[in-house]
């Protein structure tokens, strides 16, 4: 324990304030201290209390002192602990050891070298606003809105604005899709700073009310990314939890009520510029209040609404270091205390709420992790998606299993040998290659198969009726009637050429008159055959022995069939084959001859089969829409006009099965191909290799 001269502890500073602050939930008196520099409050209890009213004893007299005077029963080191507290929120007056440290700090030249900002990007505020007097006025002329009339108008406003919405539903969608747009995202951005500068108003406003002081307003970067802000710490000084409560949810109390009124504004006004607005602020407002905001799980709105409603400061460090002590307890098996006395069920519910806050946050640091790689220039961006990923995952696990580690000595053998049994066959796991088979998504086809459209407009004369059928049946017979009166034309134009022409040889006519005739009997032909070929085209035969399926049992004859309309599909139910698409990582392993085998969707059964082709250029296109994200297939894609584009690189792979699928028509299905074998060591080496030469093109 630091202790001053003549084993004094260290002095505190001056302008240090202590308040006395709310009972705890089980009626334990806490107290407030207050950094007025900084303006942050850190709640002490009772024996904490007491210490501070003896500071200038000896530290073996103020707990002799206390233990004679209270019912407490302080140890040395409970003092020693609180000591170190203070020094670390240097709540203590800095000695000369100190005042070097910050002076050396201080010469490495604050926020103007790389260090300060390597270790400050996550998260820094500046202030912008000391508004305490403008705060006043506008809560004075404001109090008509903390009314109970007002809220139940508001209530009734937001109610009657949704109804109106959801009579337009439809309007109302599409009106929000169109909005994505990059006009739209920088309405949505305006719309997003009036209902943050609202958001933060309305805090003040309700501590303003309440008789705090808000020190500062301004704007906090959470990972570069701007945030407006409010000082509203003096809320620890009020002894109800209710006030704490009001200041907590009124930034969310008051992007609802914007929203509710936005609603009901956007469902009342005509089509326009201010319907546009509304729209924006209506569906940002809803958003970040019910999605982010009211977030437990960060410090945002969310979790100050849960500490007060369940009087718990501190909630996440506190439940975060009951998890701690879960796990180590019932992984090591460690005799580790608790950090706290908590009733079992409620200790139970903290370690629940510490875990499900743990995977929020890594799914939420990898997602910021990712969005500043892509948001900044590839060097500096793989450089603070480093930094994210260190500081925020690696360094917190890293700790702990650096206490694990210290602790060895103290886990019993029997659970050492469970965790080393357990942690090898993890590395086998991982390390041995022992995974062979591949996963792809495909669609089963006939290999071979036709697809009947009538060439043209014609009218229908007769269709086959769907099932079996043999090459040179006919499929379809159309009637065009303008081809056919165009050929009877042309076969009487032809007719009366030719008998011109016989007349002009009989009478010996001059050459000249028999060259141009011969000539327009030549046009006439060329104009027959072309007739004819036409009108050949319109009976469809079938070039193979097959299945004629999919026929509309609408179809009628003397019903006119447009261009390029689908009427049938002839197939080869004896062979069939699948487009399989799989990950560019599984391609290596994939090679002709390999076995197969197919699950159709809806089938437990699956159908087996060989790889026959792998293709080794990345998939351009998905010829088949089923598979499309688009039209709810497996695969995320993009549509490039009327073709439809992978998002992610997947690799053909052709698949011919050994039996047809159990509907006779194309399927979609899962399939599990036979490559090489991998482990998961090498696959994960190999996917981050990719990725690094993939982003190595600076």
């Amino acid at each position: 324990m630091t202790s001053a001269a003549g084993g004094l502890l260290p002095p505190l500073r001056d302008d240090m304030r202590l308040s006395e602050a709310a009972p705890g939930i089980h009626g334990e008196p806490a107290w407030v201290i207050q950094d007025t520099v900084l303006n942050r409050f850190y709640r002490i209890g009772w024996l904490e209390f007491e210490f501070l009213l003896r500071w200038n004893l000896p530290p073996q007299e103020i707990c002799d002192e206390i233990a004679a005077q209270t019912t407490l029963r302080p140890q040395p080191a409970q003092l020693a602990d609180f000591v170190q507290f203070l020094t670390r929120h240097q709540l203590l007056r800095p000695g000369a050891e100190a005042l070097a440290r910050m002076q050396q700090q201080n010469d490495k030249g604050g926020w103007l070298s790389w260090n300060w900002w390597l270790h400050h990007y996550l998260f820094f505020r500046i202030p912008l606003l000391r508004p305490q007097n403008q705060l006043k006025k506008i809560a004075h002329a404001l109090r008509w809105v903390f009314t109970p009339w007002m809220a139940w108008a508001v209530l009734l406003a937001s109610f009657t604005g949704v109804v109106l919405v959801l009579q337009q539903w439809d309007t109302f969608v599409h009106a929000v899709v169109e909005s994505f747009s990059a006009e739209g995202l920088l309405s949505f951005a305006a719309a997003l700073v009036v209902a943050k500068t609202l958001h933060e108003l309305a805090h003040a406003l309700v501590a303003t009310r309440y008789g705090l002081r808000v020190a500062h307003m301004g704007v906090a970067f959470v990972v570069l990314w701007p945030m407006l802000y409010t000082d509203t710490g003096e809320s620890w000084k009020l002894r109800s939890a209710r006030q704490r409560l009001a200041i907590a949810s009124a930034g969310i109390l008051c992007e609802l009520t914007l929203a509710g009124l936005s609603t009901l504004g956007w469902g009342l006004a005509e089509e326009g510029p201010l319907r546009n607005a509304l729209l924006y602020l209506a569906t940002t407002s809803w958003v970040l209040s019910l999605a982010l905001n009211a977030s437990p799980f960060m410090r945002f709105d969310g979790y100050f609404i849960v500490s007060d409603l369940l009087d718990f400061p501190n909630l996440h460090e506190r439940a975060s270091a009951l998890a701690r002590a879960f796990l180590r307890r019932q992984v090591l098996g460690l005799p580790e205390p608790w950090p706290e006395d908590q009733p079992a069920r409620q200790r139970r519910l903290l370690i629940a709420f510490a875990i499900g806050t743990w995977v929020y946050r890594l799914l939420l640091f990898l997602g910021i992790a990712v969005t500043v790689y892509h948001f900044a220039f590839k060097l500096l961006g793989i450089f603070l998606f480093i930094v994210e990923i260190s500081w925020f995952i690696v360094m917190p696990v890293w700790r702990e299993l650096k206490h694990w580690w210290a602790q060895r000595a103290a886990v019993p053998a029997r659970r050492r040998l469970l965790i080393g049994l357990a942690g090898g066959a993890a590395i086998l796991l991982v390390a041995v290659p022992w995974r062979t088979q591949v996963h792809a998504v495909g669609v089963a086809r006939s290999a071979h198969q036709l697809r009947v459209f009538a060439p043209f407009a014609a009218r229908l004369q007769g269709i086959h009726r769907p099932g079996p059928l043999v090459a040179g049946a006919t499929l379809v017979t159309l009637d065009q009637p303008d081809i056919a009166s165009r050929l009877e034309g042309s076969e009487a134009n032809r007719r009366g050429v030719q008998a011109t022409l016989e007349g002009l040889v009989a009478d010996a006519g001059g050459l000249d008159v028999q060259s141009a005739t011969q000539r327009r009997l030549k046009v006439q032909l060329e104009e027959t055959r072309a007739a004819r070929s036409e009108i050949a085209r319109l009976k469809l035969l079938a070039p193979f022995n097959g299945v004629w399926m999919d026929v509309d049992p609408g179809w009628r004859d003397g019903q006119w069939v447009a261009s390029r309309e689908p009427i049938g599909v002839l197939i080869d139910p004896a062979h069939w084959e699948v487009d399989a698409y799989v990950e560019q990582r599984d391609l290596g392993r994939l090679a002709p001859g390999s076995a197969a085998r197919f699950y159709p969707e809806g089938e437990a059964k699956p159908i087996e089969g060989r790889i026959i082709e792998v293709a080794r250029t990345r998939a351009r296109q998905l010829p088949h829409p089923m598979l499309a994200s688009r039209f709810h297939g497996p695969l995320a894609s993009t549509a490039d006009g009327r073709e439809l584009t992978a998002a992610a690189p997947v690799f053909h792979v052709l698949v011919q099965l050994d039996q047809a699928p159990p509907a006779m028509s194309e399927t979609r299905g899962q399939l599990q191909l036979d490559g090489a074998r991998s482990s998961l060591l090498e696959q994960g080496l190999t996917t981050l290799a990719a990725a690094l030469l993939r982003e190595s093109g600076f």
